[in-house]
């Protein structure tokens, strides 16, 4: 090759910017059908390897805690593997749920029952965008799931069940909105699941029964702009649940959601258990002031907002977190 040419290609070689992008052939071009054939066919596969999951999980009898029955397929962590154990294990019950904060329902709690087991419910976000991806959904038209635009309060949650059609015993509540979740739980009277679900904050720590004020447009960010204000601890729901009749059987791994059964049924599932094994989160999703991402991780969550408001509900009193003194047990700082 003459110097003049091998000079060329290499610089083409070294700057590959300053070539033209080859023409992509229009055969190789997807239509919005092909796109959509191919998620389905996406979908599906996932769904087949949860199934083989599923099998997996149900022959297990006994579990040294929840955690070791995990699996993902649709839930945010190991959801959908804890709920397929638990539910092999409480024959008979309803195959009806209720799940609230599900923003678009790709990623939730129930939407594996739903494919997998064909479980009906109500899902509901405070988005309208949401819930229009809900309904845009194939899930939606292929299955019998009902997605409501509403924002959940202690006021409106027991009136949105009821006209709704969900009264008296269901399968499963699951309750997620990043704010107000004790108080909503609290005023929910109108249905009574076999199994609860509710997404606790770990950064309040497990030596106190802990909430947040009542306040009914709480939105996570506007409540601390780190996003780690919210909700209630552990120890709040454990003592919320026992007043509804409910037994904690443990939570998932990664320190998120807790697992409570209905007094009448929890001999099942607590027989088959080693512990009610509770676990501490490690994620790191904190915003700093300009909404970026600070990923502060342990401890230093907590010392984000020390100068927020939570009700004490061993006294009834509103204290600043900073107040409380220690929030961690030795174990949960080991597993931090």
């Amino acid at each position: 090759m003459p110097f003049v040419k091998l000079r060329q290609a290499l610089s083409r070689l070294i700057c590959p910017s300053e070539i033209p992008p080859a023409p992509v052939p229009t055969s190789t071009l997807m239509t919005a059908a092909q796109h959509a054939d191919l998620a389905g066919r996406q979908d599906r596969l996932l769904l087949a390897t949860g199934q083989v999951a599923a099998r997996q999980v149900q022959a297990m009898d006994r579990l040294g805690c929840l955690a070791n029955a995990e699996f993902r397929i649709y839930s945010q962590f190991g959801e959908d593997g804890i709920i397929e154990w638990l539910i092999s294990h409480l024959p008979n019950i309803p195959r009806v749920f209720v799940e609230f904060g599900v923003e678009d329902y790709a990623e939730a709690n129930t939407r594996f029952l739903v494919r997998h087991r064909g479980w009906r419910g109500l899902v509901m976000d405070g988005s309208a965008a949401n819930i229009a991806h809900v309904r845009a959904d194939p899930i939606h038209v292929l299955n019998d799931i009902t997605p409501v635009e509403a924002f959940v309060t202690a006021e409106n949650i027991d009136a949105l069940l009821v006209d709704h059609g969900l009264t008296g015993e269901i399968g499963i509540l699951s309750v997620d909105i990043d704010g107000n979740d004790y108080w909503v739980l609290d005023a929910i009277k109108s249905v009574s699941p076999a199994i609860l679900i509710v997404e606790y904050n770990a950064i309040f720590g497990d030596l106190h029964d802990l909430t947040i004020p009542y306040d009914p447009s709480f939105e996570r960010f506007s409540g601390h702009f780190s996003g780690q204000y919210y909700g209630a601890s552990l120890g709040a729901f454990k003592k919320l649940a026992a007043a509804k009749g409910y037994q904690f059987v443990g939570t998932n791994s990664a320190g998120v959601n807790a697992f409570f059964i209905r007094d009448n049924l929890a001999l099942h599932i607590k027989t088959a258990l080693d512990t009610c094994r509770a676990w501490p989160s490690r994620h790191r999703d904190s915003r700093d002031e300009t909404s970026g991402m600070s990923f502060v991780r342990g401890t230093k969550r907590a010392d984000l907002i020390l100068d927020t408001p939570v009700i004490d509900l061993l006294s009834g009193q509103t204290r600043l977190l900073s107040d409380l003194g220690p929030l961690y047990s030795d174990q949960w700082l080991r597993e931090m």
